[in-house]
């Protein structure tokens, strides 16, 4: 859908008046801060010492994580659905998932075993939403991984659906392991470059930092207010 947009000028002059400005700026121009910490922090960490604190931090946020080699990926995702006591499953049509070899798995595998899995398709519209709403389990795969925070980076699109992330009670993260960067900054300035590249950028990015917390109520931390109750990180050692 395409909007219109009307006396955007006038608005924007009458801010600017307000603030004093003798013209409306035409460029932003973007100020150089004497120091930098944001990119200094765990900047000389080789992937393997990323990963480290990737697994540290997930022992803070309630994250099962776990690593593995990508020929036993399958091997790992499935021990996952069993320990989450099956499904259905849900997960995005992504390419990834017939380069990581979990085709048969989702296809053959699991159906076998009486396991409904249901792969995001767009064609089906709202109704994507409703399989998510009776899954227990939700796969997606992170673009980037914060080691710092222990966040995984989610990018939206028409084959990623944003509900698989969220709405089944148990979460899977696939998180390549050489996408793994030290923390926020270094994913804004991935994504800035896109930007600045032409790239669409998606309607909706999540960062998710393991399982849905909230201690608003009196310092009481509670697990799965509106999100999964379980999350794993399995990371594939893909370097």
């Amino acid at each position: 859908m395409t909007g219109q947009i009307q006396n955007r000028q006038a608005f924007i002059e009458k801010i600017s008046q307000k603030l004093r400005r003798s013209a409306v700026p035409s460029a932003i121009e973007r100020p150089q801060w004497a120091y930098t910490p944001q990119y200094n922090v765990l900047r000389d960490k080789t992937q393997d010492e990323l990963l480290e604190v990737l697994q540290e931090q997930c022992k803070l946020i309630n994250t099962t994580c776990r690593v593995t080699p990508l020929a036993e990926l399958q091997e790992a995702v499935y021990e996952t659905i069993q320990s989450y006591g099956g499904g259905p499953v849900i997960a995005w049509q992504d390419e990834r998932v017939q380069q990581y070899g979990l085709s048969d798995l989702f296809t053959e595998r699991l159906p076998k075993e009486q396991v409904a899995v249901h792969i995001w398709d767009p064609a089906m519209g709202h109704e994507n939403i409703s399989v998510a709403e009776r899954a227990t389990i939700g796969i997606t795969i992170a673009e980037q991984t914060l080691a710092e925070s222990g966040t995984a980076v989610l990018l939206s699109d028409k084959n990623h659906g944003r509900t698989v992330s969220f709405l089944p009670e148990k979460s899977i993260i696939l998180i390549p392991k050489s996408t793994i960067v030290p923390r926020m900054t270094q994913a804004a300035v991935d994504l800035r470059k896109r930007i600045l590249q032409g790239e669409k950028v998606p309607s909706c990015i999540n960062f998710i930092s393991g399982p849905s917390n909230s201690a608003d109520i009196e310092m009481i931390l509670v697990v799965g207010v509106h999100g999964p109750m379980r999350m794993t990180y399995i990371v594939i050692d893909d370097l």
